[in-house]
C-alpha cells in the first residue's frame, strides 16, 4: 500500500512539473513559485508534499521546449543571446555576465535577458546608458547570496533589440561570489562575453 501511494505521489509530482512548465512556456511566467501554484490549482492539488522542486520544473520546461516548436525555440534563444552579447559589449567596462534562463536555454519568448554588472557606483551604469541614448528604469533587486543572507542591489531595466534587459549592479568585488540560483539553490552560473559568443557559434 505505501509503495502504491508513493508511485501515485511521484506521478502527481511529475504531472505538476509538466503543467508548471507548460504554464511558464505558454504564458511567459518566470517565477517558479507562481507557476507551481497555478499548476496545483489547475490540477486540484492541495498537498504541498507532492509539489515539484524548481529543478524538476526546469527539466520539464526543457523537455516541453524540445517537443513543441524546437526550431522556433532554438532560434529565439540564439537571438536572445545575440542581443545579450550586444548589450554586454556596450557595457563592457562593467565586466558583464549573462545569467538566468537565456544562459541555461530555458527562456521563453517573453523572458527578460538578465545580466550581472560590476561597478563601484550604479550611477556609472546609468550614465553610460544615457551616453548611448538608452532610456532605463531604476529599481532594487533582492538577491539571495547564501542560505541565510539576502541583499538588495541596484538594478536597471532597459530595452535592446526589442528585448528587455534586466541588469543587476554588484560591487566590483561581487564578481568573486555568485548569488544563489532560484532554481537549484547553488551558485548561479555566469557567462562572460567569450562564453556567450561560443554558445551562439555552437548553435
Amino acid at each position: 500500500m505505501p509503495k502504491k501511494f508513493s508511485q501515485r505521489a511521484e506521478d502527481l509530482r511529475r504531472a505538476l512539473a509538466q503543467e508548471a512548465a507548460r504554464i511558464m512556456a505558454e504564458h511567459g511566467i518566470e517565477d517558479f513559485r507562481h507557476a507551481k501554484r497555478k499548476a496545483a490549482d489547475r490540477l486540484g492539488v492541495n498537498d504541498v508534499a507532492v509539489l515539484p522542486k524548481n529543478v524538476e520544473i526546469e527539466a520539464a520546461l526543457l523537455n516541453y521546449q524540445r517537443l513543441f516548436g524546437r526550431a522556433t525555440h532554438d532560434y529565439s534563444i540564439k537571438e536572445q543571446r545575440r542581443i545579450a552579447l550586444q548589450a554586454m559589449r556596450l557595457l563592457g567596462e562593467f565586466q558583464p555576465r549573462l545569467v538566468g534562463s537565456v544562459l541555461t536555454g530555458t527562456a521563453t519568448l517573453h523572458s527578460d535577458i538578465n545580466l550581472h554588472l560590476f561597478a563601484d557606483r550604479s550611477e556609472a551604469v546609468a550614465i553610460r546608458l544615457l551616453e548611448i541614448g538608452v532610456p532605463y528604469a531604476f529599481y532594487e533587486r533582492r538577491v539571495k547570496m547564501d542560505a541565510e543572507r539576502s541583499v538588495n542591489y541596484p538594478a536597471l531595466r532597459f530595452e535592446a533589440g526589442g528585448r528587455m534587459i534586466d541588469a543587476t549592479v554588484f560591487p566590483v568585488d561581487g564578481i568573486r561570489q555568485s548569488p544563489y540560483s532560484p532554481v537549484d539553490g547553488r551558485p548561479m552560473r555566469r557567462a562572460d562575453e567569450r562564453m556567450v559568443s561560443a554558445l551562439i557559434d555552437a548553435n
